[in-house]
C-alpha cells in the first residue's frame, strides 16, 4: 500500500486513506499529490465548526471532481489514457492504479457510540444524534425511520395477536382489520414527515439549499462549457441518453417483468401438484410438502431480485445521467418496480384471481418468514463471518497487542485492518427490504395478522446488526447531508395508495361484504370503487391538512429567516455610511443556529 503523506512532516490526524497499487509510480504519486493540492486545502479538522464525518465529505467531494485537463495519460502509466473532462478517480480506479478510498473510524467516537446504540440491551431509543455526529445525516435519517417504524407497527401487532388467536378461520371479520390498515398506513407516513422535519431542524439540514450541482464521477461525455457555471465539463446529449432509457432500459425491465410472471405461473403449478398429493393421501409429510413451493419461490425471487439489481445498476450506468440525484431516481425505480411486481404479484394472483383466501394466508407467510431468515442471514451473520475469515490473523494481532501493552493500535495497523474491510453500499438496500415490509403488512396483513408481529420482531433485530455492521464490519461511509430521505417518502406514499385500493377490493371480496348484494355484482364493485375513491380523497385530504413541518419549527424557521434579513440590512447600511475617520463600528455578537451554517 503506498502512503500519501504530509510532506511539511508536521503531526496531522488523517481523514481519509487513499490505498494506492503497490505497483504505483513514483511519478504518478507525485502528479496525483500535486492535483489534489491544485485544489487548495480539501483536509484539516474545520477548526472544531465542521464534524470530522463533514470533513470527510468535502474531502471525497474534492476528490471526485479531480478533472483531466491537457494530460494524455497517468505520467509513469502509459495505458492509463486520459481524456479532458473525464473523472481522474475513476480512471485511476478502472485501470487498478487507485485501489480504494475510505474515511478513517476515530477508535474512542466509535466505542462511546458503540456502547450506547447496540453493546447493551436496553428499553431506550437509539442515539440519533450520535449517530448523525459520527455518520451523518443520511445514516441517522435511516436508523430513525427504522426506530419510527418499528414504533408505528406495536398498534398493528397488538391488535393482530388477539385476532389471530380468536378470528384466524372467520375472514369475513378481517373487515374491520382491513379498515384500520388503511387509517394505519396514511397516518404514520404523515407523523414521520412531522418527526424527520424535526430531526432535520435540530441538525440544521432542514432548510437546506440544494446546492447547484456537479457532475458526477462516472459522467462521461465530449468536454464543453456548462452554460449556467461557464466551466469546463462533460457534456452528453439528453436525446442520447433518452433513446437508451426507452429503446433499451425499458425493454429490458418489461423483460425482467415477463420472466417473473413465467416464474410465478411455475410456482402455482408446483402449488397445484402439491395440493393434489396432499389430497390424494392426506399425512403429515403431505403437509409439509405443502409450504415446499412457497420456500422455493421465496427463495427464488430473494435471488432474481439480487441479479437484476446488478442488472439495473449496471443498466443505469450505461444511460450516462449527469446528476447522481437523475441517477439514484432512475435506478429506485427501476428496483423497486421489478421488486414490487416480483414479491406481489403471486399475492396479487391468489387474493383476486383464485380468491383463495386460505392459500394467501400460507403464501404471505410463507414468503415473509423465507425473506425475513434470508436477509438476516445475508445482512448479519455472512458479513460479519466472512469479516472475520479476512482479518483473522490480524484480529490476533489487535487482540494480542491489547492484552500485552494495554495501547492502541498504531495508525499504520488500523489503516491495513480497516482497508480489508467490506465497503457500506449505502442505504439503499436497507430502505428497500423496509419498503417491502411495508407493503407485506399494508396490503395483506387483514389476511395474516401475525405479519406486523414478525416485521417487528424483524425490525429489532435489524436495528442490532445493522449497528453492529456499521462500526465493526464495514469500513467507515462518507456522510450523506440529508434534511428527508428522500425519493423513498414518494415510494412508501405509492405503496399506501396501492393499500387504500388492495384492503378495499379484500373488502369487497369479503362474504360478509357479499351477503348485502346477493343480486347484483356490479353494484357491489361501483360501491367498492366509490367507497376506494373517497377513502383515497379523504388520505390526500389528511395529507394536505396535516402540515409536514410542525408550526412551532415552521415560526422558528421564519424568526430565523427575518433575523438574517434584518442581519443583512444592517450590513449593507454600514457599507454604504460614509466612513466618519477612523472609527470601526461595533460588532453584533450572535450565537449561530445550526440552520445557518448549514446554509452556508
Amino acid at each position: 500500500m503506498q502512503q500519501l503523506v504530509d510532506v511539511t512532516g508536521t503531526s496531522f490526524t488523517p481523514l481519509v486513506v487513499v490505498e494506492l497499487a503497490t505497483n504505483t509510480t513514483e511519478e504518478a504519486i507525485e502528479w496525483l499529490l500535486s492535483r489534489i493540492r491544485d485544489k487548495q486545502e480539501i483536509g484539516g479538522d474545520g477548526d472544531g465548526f465542521l464534524s470530522k464525518a463533514e470533513c470527510q465529505y468535502i474531502v471525497k467531494h474534492e476528490l471526485d471532481t479531480l478533472r483531466a485537463q491537457s494530460e494524455t495519460h497517468v505520467p509513469g502509466h502509459s495505458e492509463a489514457k486520459l481524456y479532458p473532462g473525464k473523472s481522474i478517480i475513476r480512471r485511476l480506479q478502472s485501470k487498478g492504479i487507485l485501489i480504494q478510498i475510505f474515511p478513517l473510524h476515530e477508535q474512542e467516537d466509535l466505542k462511546r457510540l458503540s456502547f450506547t446504540w447496540y453493546k447493551r440491551v436496553k428499553l431506550s431509543l437509539q442515539p440519533l444524534d450520535a449517530i448523525r455526529q459520527y455518520f451523518g445525516e443520511g445514516q441517522a435519517l435511516y436508523f430513525g425511520f427504522l426506530e419510527f417504524f418499528t414504533f408505528a407497527l406495536v398498534p398493528m401487532a397488538l391488535v393482530g395477536v388477539p385476532y389471530y388467536l380468536f378470528d384466524w378461520e372467520d375472514y369475513d371479520k378481517y373487515v374491520i382489520f382491513a379498515g384500520f390498515n388503511l387509517v394505519w398506513c396514511t397516518v404514520i407516513l404523515e407523523l414521520w414527515k412531522r418527526y424527520s422535519a424535526s430531526l432535520a431542524y435540530c441538525w440544521g439540514t432542514l432548510s437546506r439549499k440544494k446546492a447547484f450541482e456537479e457532475p458526477r464521477p462516472g459522467f462521461h461525455g465530449v468536454l464543453g462549457l456548462n452554460p449556467v457555471t461557464g466551466r469546463e465539463e462533460p457534456l452528453y446529449p439528453n436525446a442520447k441518453r433518452q433513446l437508451r432509457i426507452y429503446l433499451v432500459s425499458l425493454p429490458f425491465v418489461l423483460l425482467c417483468l415477463y420472466l417473473s410472471l413465467y416464474v410465478m405461473m411455475i410456482y402455482f403449478q408446483m402449488e397445484g401438484w402439491a395440493i393434489s398429493v396432499h389430497v390424494e393421501e392426506p399425512t403429515f409429510w403431505t403437509g409439509i410438502l405443502l409450504f415446499i413451493p412457497s420456500i422455493i419461490y421465496a427463495v427464488v425471487i430473494e435471488i432474481m431480485n439480487l441479479i437484476y439489481r446488478y442488472a439495473a445498476e449496471f443498466l443505469t450506468e450505461w444511460e450516462n445521467h449527469r446528476l447522481e440525484s437523475s441517477y439514484q431516481n432512475h435506478l429506485i425505480l427501476k428496483v423497486l418496480v421489478f421488486n414490487f411486481f416480483n414479491c406481489f404479484a403471486s399475492l396479487f394472483y391468489i387474493a383476486f384471481v383464485m380468491q383463495d383466501m386460505a392459500l394467501l394466508r400460507q403464501s404471505l407467510a410463507t414468503l415473509l418468514i423465507t425473506s425475513q431468515i434470508l436477509n438476516q442471514f445475508m445482512e448479519a451473520f455472512l458479513p460479519y463471518w466472512l469479516q472475520r475469515r479476512r482479518n483473522k490473523k490480524m484480529l490476533r494481532k489487535v487482540q494480542k497487542r491489547r492484552t500485552l501493552d494495554g495501547q492502541e493500535l498504531p495508525l499504520a495497523e488500523q489503516v491495513r485492518l480497516e482497508a480489508d474491510m467490506s465497503t457500506y453500499l449505502g442505504t439503499f438496500d436497507d430502505y428497500l427490504e423496509l419498503f417491502l415490509l411495508f407493503g407485506y403488512v399494508s396490503l395483506f396483513s387483514c389476511v395474516y395478522p401475525l405479519a406486523a408481529v414478525l416485521v417487528v420482531l424483524n425490525n429489532i433485530t435489524e436495528v442490532y446488526s445493522d449497528a453492529f455492521k456499521m462500526c465493526h464490519v464495514f469500513k467507515r461511509p462518507f456522510s450523506d447531508p440529508a434534511a428527508n430521505i428522500g425519493v423513498w417518502q414518494l415510494a412508501f406514499e405509492a405503496m399506501s395508495v396501492i393499500a387504500v385500493v388492495t384492503n378495499c377490493a379484500l373488502i369487497g371480496l369479503s362474504p360478509q361484504v357479499k351477503a348485502y348484494f346477493p343480486d347484483s355484482e356490479i353494484q357491489l364493485i361501483l360501491w367498492i370503487v366509490a367507497i376506494e375513491h373517497l377513502l383515497l380523497a379523504f388520505k390526500f385530504l389528511l395529507s394536505f391538512l396535516i402540515p409536514d413541518v410542525p408550526k412551532h419549527i415552521q415560526i422558528r424557521l421564519a424568526r430565523l429567516e427575518f433575523e438574517s434579513l434584518e442581519a443583512l440590512k444592517k450590513k449593507v447600511r454600514k457599507l454604504r455610511r460614509p466612513a466618519a475617520g477612523n472609527r470601526k463600528p461595533r460588532a453584533a455578537g450572535a450565537q449561530l443556529h445550526p440552520e445557518f451554517r448549514a446554509g452556508s
